[in-house]
């Protein structure tokens, strides 16, 4: 708080004196926003799924949608991750329950490795589905077009 002298502040005894100058200083305040929002917008692309996954290959269509999915990956050794912290296929359905906030309607990517056995993904799809989750698809890798 700074003090200052106003020219002609008097006080009730007809003596002057010094008033506080009450105004908030908002430079500060907007100044860590600033660097707050050039730190998000950065950060936010890095922030992807960072686990290898091989994708296999397909025709599919894409799928559209506004919110950001939840993914769940399976690596090449089998090895499932969700983000890319690694679970237990056990602890799989409690672990989507407690990020999503038991909220079931969360769309929910599997990203299976294409070397990886085909019934490790469908253990791992049913695990999601067991746990109230409805809204599961399959990652897949567009095809390259061959030019002619």
């Amino acid at each position: 708080m700074s003090m200052g002298t106003n020219g002609g502040g008097k006080r009730k005894g007809g003596r002057r004196g010094y008033t506080a100058i009450a105004e908030i200083n908002v430079t500060p305040m907007v100044d860590v926003m600033l660097v707050l929002l050039v730190i998000f917008m950065v950060t936010a692309p890095l922030l992807t799924v960072g686990v290898q996954v091989d994708l296999p290959k397909t025709k599919a269509a894409v799928i559209q949608g506004d919110d950001e999915p939840l993914s769940v990956s399976v690596d090449k050794t089998g090895r499932i991750f969700l983000q890319d912290t690694s679970v237990n296929l056990n602890a799989l359905g409690a672990r989507l329950m407690a990020v999503t906030g038991n909220n079931p309607d969360i769309r929910i990517f599997v990203r299976g490795d294409a070397n990886i056995n085909y019934g490790r993904v469908m253990k791992v799809m049913g695990a999601i589905n067991a746990a109230g989750f409805k809204k599961v698809a399959l990652v897949t890798k567009l095809p390259t077009e061959k030019k002619k």
